[in-house]
């Protein structure tokens, strides 16, 4: 049972008061066209495993692990969606520019190579 926090109210004397729980708010999902992606390539704290990181990705968590999906399934490797980056296993940078274009995102690429 998850447990919902109360927001700012510690007691309340008051026996009509209601208490208003922290919820979170998912965000709207940006047509892909709207939406301005970033792909680049990353090394740091990953025991210099290469790894494709796609960022600013607007919308629900369950359309960002669709593209995933799809991005990991074209690239043929594994990864994941997390924290509103998508993370491709290994130095896919072009190839995931391409995918991301043909799909109808506006894509830039992030850093050198």
């Amino acid at each position: 049972m998850a447990k919902k926090k109360k927001l700012n109210v510690v007691y309340s004397t008051d026996p009509d008061f209601d208490y208003s729980y922290d919820e979170e708010q998912e965000d709207e999902l940006l047509p892909s066209n709207e939406q301005k992606l970033y792909v680049s390539i990353d090394r740091k704290r990953r025991a210099g495993k290469e790894v494709t990181i796609v960022e600013g990705f607007v919308g629900p968590k369950d359309d960002l692990k669709d593209l995933a999906k799809l991005l990991k399934s074209k690239c043929g490797v594994g990864g994941g969606a997390k924290d509103g980056e998508i993370l491709i296993q290994g130095a896919f940078k072009d190839k995931v520019f391409d995918l991301l274009v043909k799909e109808g995102y506006s894509v830039k690429k992030k850093g050198g190579n």
